[in-house]
């Protein structure tokens, strides 16, 4: 039998590795449905769908190697970083999926969540209140209206996989649906600002609004601290999301 490896787990969800294949075990088969579906729809490299038994969905490997890790060092040329760009635009590009979105579907659903996560920020003293005032002043300028594209939902670079300079496959799809085509673009570059240009260059840069790209990195920085300390995770490592809320001071 092949190692068990695990990937990632938490309260609500863990994925497992053995060998090439992956099993995610989800309490919320709503997330999977929607996994499942996105994969069938998105017209970018996905992985295989092997079988699925709720609560565990198995998926094929894909070839290649991720992209990078938020806090660690990113992988690729500026060719490839282009080629990723230009599969995000494919897929924002594509028809919208025919479900609504699982979570902060509108401007005002964001605003209300970062209002109600700053106070917590700072009223548990998990973050200074100049860190996060700051933070949320540059983050209300991704608050605004936006014209919904099929977007990823979670598109870490851990969650693209190249092969020099192809994509070969974008996993974890559960938070895909209608949403802000700079959210994507923005969760992609999050920690790693020197790839930015190129891949918007792949994207097509006409109608990318840097500035809005950077309050998501603030928005998405704010509302994930919390939740990853509160689960184990270090969001305080080099490189990871407080670093990024410290280099907008």
């Amino acid at each position: 039998m092949d190692e068990v490896n695990v990937v990632v787990a938490h309260s609500e969800r863990a994925t497992l590795r053995v060998g090439d294949v992956f099993l995610k075990v989800d309490s919320d088969q709503a997330r999977i449905d929607v996994e499942v579906e996105a994969m069938a729809l998105a017209p970018v490299p996905t992985p295989e769908v092997l079988w699925r038994k709720p609560p565990v969905l198995a998926i094929a490997a894909v070839k290649g190697a991720a992209l990078g890790r938020l806090g660690g060092a990113a992988n690729g040329s500026a060719a490839v970083w282009a080629a990723v760009g230009a599969a995000v635009r494919r897929l924002h590009d594509a028809p919208l999926p025919p479900w609504p979105g699982r979570r902060r579907r509108s401007p005002d659903e964001w605003a209300a969540e970062l209002d109600r996560e700053c106070e917590l920020l700072v009223a548990n003293e998990i973050l200074p209140a100049d860190l996060v005032a700051r933070n949320r002043q540059v983050a209300r300028a991704a608050i605004r209206p936006w014209t919904p594209a099929f977007t990823h939902g979670d598109l870490q670079i851990e969650h693209v996989f190249v092969d020099g300079d192809e994509v070969t496959g974008i996993i974890d799809w559960s938070e895909a649906g209608p949403g802000d085509a700079l959210f994507d673009l923005a969760t992609l570059t999050l920690g790693h600002e020197e790839h930015l240009d190129d891949v918007v260059a792949g994207y097509g840069a006409a109608d990318v609004d840097l500035d809005v790209i950077r309050a998501w990195w603030s928005l998405r920085s704010l509302l994930g601290v919390r939740w990853l300390v509160e689960h184990g995770f270090d969001a305080f490592a080099p490189g990871c999301e407080v670093d990024v809320l410290r280099s907008r001071m």
